[in-house]
């Protein structure tokens, strides 16, 4: 066990948090990882502060578990896997380091949420690509480095998007930067040569960032991130698409992408979307939900600086033809919902509380990759194994988010449940637990699973397993990033 004021050295007394209400809000989260309480919370404030933190961890042999993101946590890779850890709360480090609207990139500490970066890319007239609705506590660096799936696929080039640099410090207390950024020079000097820290793109580049992505913490302390922004739009014209069948709206959303027409494009069933829009339960869910048809598709067209109308004009001309082809009819609200209220809650954090804790206080989510045919094999399969276990198929709620430039498809499950009831709360782990072998015949790709999922997706294929030993042997010689949240 580390020393306190070993830890005091590096920090400061004030940064090291032995309270034992707060060690007990990191002790668990609303996964269904088994509850374990750190010994210590420890505020970092740079990254010299990081380096020596796991030095001293080396020496001493006591697990680091990162955090960025403020609570509620929700998977369970925040929770330590074993007793003795420590907190690595990098949720104080919010310097926006830079705003580079030539490279289109922003570069910010870990703390930094997306409401403060949204704030400060707008200033210069740039937008992100963020994820659905993600809440006001959310670590930006977090979500990139999880891979989790952006609202604009025109956009989102490579399954990593929009994460372009980092700053490192790994389990051997080595500091190692990705991309541009890792040189020639000090980023000082590579900004003056009029340099910005993006991907070092090209068929000779190796992308050590996808190394890290995915690995929740494992490999070591993000202390810095860049991502690639958009330019801010001058018009943008919103559109739903309603219809009873998934079939018509997922042919539209093949021809939308795949015409790169919209920014902002996704599919949410009748469930979601209400849950999303209503600000009390539930009476206004209700009355949202049944004047809605059962799946929504939302688009987005934007015109920018030159021509902007010009612009928007076309597009809805081309999209009249494929609304056409497919048999739906956009229009500019679906029920009660408009599309420019859509647009503005999709290009925003969620208001608190979070939208997917709104209904019955608890969320479950389940989600993976699918292609274009497995995406509605897959929602067959997930209704049929609800009649399975009694869960009310009226309450699922379903995602469907293309990415890569509609290559593929994220495809999320959320499962809303009371957590004070034992019953409802059993029948939601016998759902996640029966779901993945049945989903995975259907063709679904779990590219980044969590807490008790983990073992059973990875330890699928012994060549995975292997090779995520050797880099783990490597990248952190002995085992103290986050030990136990890969699947072994």
């Amino acid at each position: 066990m580390v020393e306190r004021e070993k830890l005091e050295e590096i920090v400061g007394a004030d940064n090291v948090v032995e309270d034992q209400a707060v060690l007990d809000s990191f002790a668990k989260d609303m996964s269904f990882v088994s509850p374990v309480k750190p010994d210590y919370v420890v505020k970092l404030r740079s990254t010299e502060d990081a380096q020596k933190l796991v030095r001293l961890a080396r020496e001493t042999r006591t697990p680091l578990v990162p955090v960025s993101s403020g609570p509620p946590h929700f998977r369970g890779d925040t929770v330590p896997s074993e007793g003795g850890a420590i907190m690595v709360d990098l949720s104080g480090m919010k310097k926006i380091i830079r705003v580079d609207r030539v490279n289109r990139t922003v570069m910010f500490e870990p703390g930094v949420t997306f409401g403060e970066l949204i704030s400060a890319a707008k200033a210069e007239k740039l937008r992100l690509n963020i994820p659905l609705m993600p809440r006001q506590t959310k670590s930006v660096t977090a979500s990139m480095l999880e891979r989790e799936p952006v609202v604009m696929p025109t956009y989102h080039w490579d399954i990593a998007d929009p994460l372009q640099c980092v700053e490192i410090i790994f389990g051997t207390g080595d500091m190692f930067r990705t991309g541009a950024a890792a040189g020639p020079g000090s980023l000082e000097e590579q900004w003056a040569a009029g340099g910005g820290q993006v991907e070092a793109a090209g068929p000779s580049s190796a992308s050590w960032y996808r190394v890290i992505g995915g690995s929740q913490g494992t490999m070591g302390i993000v202390t810095w991130s860049s991502a690639r922004c958009e330019i801010l739009p001058r018009l943008e014209e919103p559109y739903v698409v309603a219809s009873p069948a998934l079939d018509r709206i997922m042919e539209m959303v093949h021809w939308l992408i795949r015409l790169r027409i919209p920014n902002e494009c996704f599919v949410v069933n009748k469930v979601n979307l209400a849950a999303m829009m209503a600000t009390s339960f539930p009476d206004e869910y209700q009355e949202i939900k049944n004047n809605l048809s059962p799946w929504i598709l939302f688009y987005n067209l934007a015109g920018y600086e030159y021509y902007p109308e010009q612009r928007v004009k076309v597009h809805e001309e081309d999209v009249k033809g494929i609304a056409q082809r497919a048999g739906v009819e956009p229009r500019r609200a679906a029920g009660k919902v408009s599309a420019f209220d859509l647009l503005r809650v999709s290009q925003s954090p969620s208001p608190e509380p979070y939208w997917k804790l709104r209904m019955k206080g608890a969320c479950q989510e389940i989600f993976f990759i699918a292609n274009f045919q497995g995406v509605a094999r897959s929602i067959d399969a997930m209704y049929e194994m609800l009649a399975q276990v009694d869960y009310p198929a009226t309450d699922l709620g379903v995602y469907i988010q293309p990415i890569v430039q509609g290559v593929n498809y994220h495809v999320e499950f959320d499962l809303f449940y009371d957590p004070a009831s034992p019953w409802e709360t059993a029948r939601i782990r016998e759902l996640l637990n029966r779901s993945v072998d049945r989903l995975v015949k259907c063709g679904a790709f779990f590219s980044r699973p969590y807490g008790e999922l983990a073992r059973q997706i990875l330890n699928r294929d012994e060549s995975t397993v292997h090779a995520l030993r050797k880099v783990k042997g490597i990248l952190d010689p002995d085992n103290i990033m986050n030990p136990g949240k890969l699947c072994f």
